[in-house]
């Protein structure tokens, strides 16, 4: 926690801008998963500045911005507001050599707008789109669920993986990618660091039938996981629609399972759920939840051993900010980061010099 300094204090202290390798060193993900969670929890209680998005397209990618913020909390700690832009080029990798996801977030101190905080989304962007996952798994997923199937092996399953690891027992993980080279990695490093015994398969059929998590993390734009792929009892964490043309879940499936969601609006406007509304399977008011409504007790989360759920994680900035500000304050603790003043403020000048 940190609090708020004298206006002088706040003018000198500058911007502390964060690189990627700065963030990987401050992000324990149960630490993010804590936050997260927290940010959720608060939300339901009206301690947040309510989540934005704003987004457009251009040939190859897209770029989208989000914002929120968390108000001041009872024992004193400073009120903050995030905006990330990140830009998102799925063919990059291969194109251009460059990662798909790239960008930054804004910290802000909420009671007097100074910048506190420039921050590489990337890492940031990773962990906490896991850690919400871990969250909603937390609440959703059955006690005992110990067999994953990930559908999509980039780096973004990495993390979900090691997410899921700190709230369940996990014990054998099937990876499924049209990328079986990439699948065999996944396998093999997580494997390795999770001590679990990791598959790769080319088809979802008999052998991932009795996962009772599922995480869908990929650029899809047709649905490919239906009601035949999932047994009973399954948490489906949809992870990958992001934007409107993006699709993984079939609309029968979400039709057919209790459906809870990161941000309603966001996912009836751009995730999977989006998709079964156009369909004509479901209306808005057939979604059971919201994650926060979940965490905060408001709804009671998993009903029976035998319910399907599935999780519309679109990604909001309440996990941003909750991300962010625990690297930041951390970065104060430790002394990590660069300290510019981005007005132009000789002193500071000098000392980077």
């Amino acid at each position: 926690m940190w609090t708020l300094g004298t206006p002088a204090e706040d003018v000198a202290a500058g911007t502390l801008i964060l690189t990627r390798a700065d963030v990987r060193k401050l992000l324990p993900m149960r630490d993010c998963i804590d936050a997260v969670e927290d940010a959720f929890r608060r939300h339901a209680n009206g301690r947040t500045i309510a989540p934005g998005v704003a987004g457009t397209h251009v040939d190859g990618g897209g770029f989208h911005v989000k914002t929120a913020g968390m108000l001041a909390s009872l024992d004193g700690e400073r009120p903050t507001f995030v905006m990330k832009v990140n830009a998102n080029f799925p063919a990059n990798p291969q194109r251009n050599g460059l990662p798909t996801i790239q960008g930054v977030i804004a910290l802000f101190d909420a009671e007097n707008g100074r910048l506190l905080a420039l921050v590489d989304s990337m890492e940031i962007t990773s962990v906490r789109t896991a850690a919400a996952t871990a969250v909603a798994a937390r609440y959703l997923a059955l006690d005992d669920a110990m067999t994953v199937t990930i559908c999509g092996c980039g780096e973004q399953s990495r993390h979900q993986l090691r997410a899921l690891a700190c709230v369940r027992p996990l014990r054998r993980v099937y990876a499924f990618d049209t990328r079986t080279d990439q699948a065999r990695r996944l396998a093999d490093d997580m494997a390795a660091e999770l001590g679990v015994d990791a598959k790769v398969v080319t088809e979802l059929g008999a052998e991932t039938h009795e996962s009772h998590i599922w995480v869908t993390s990929t650029a899809s734009r047709r649905p490919f996981l239906g009601p035949r792929h999932v047994t009973s009892g399954a948490f489906i964490a949809a992870v990958g629609a992001d934007n409107p043309e993006k699709s993984e879940i079939e609309p029968a499936l979400l039709a057919s399972s209790t459906v809870i969601t990161d941000v309603l609006d966001q996912c009836a406007a751009i995730g999977d759920l989006h998709h079964a509304l156009d369909a004509g399977v479901m209306r808005v008011g057939d979604v059971y939840a919201e994650l926060a409504q979940i965490v905060s007790g408001q709804r009671v989360g998993r009903r029976s051993r035998s319910e399907i759920i599935v999780f519309d994680s679109t990604g909001t900035a309440l996990e941003d900010v909750a991300a962010v500000t625990l690297v930041y304050r951390k970065a104060l603790e430790l002394g990590v980061g660069l300290t510019v003043d981005l007005a132009g403020s000789p002193r500071i000048r000098e000392t980077l010099a």
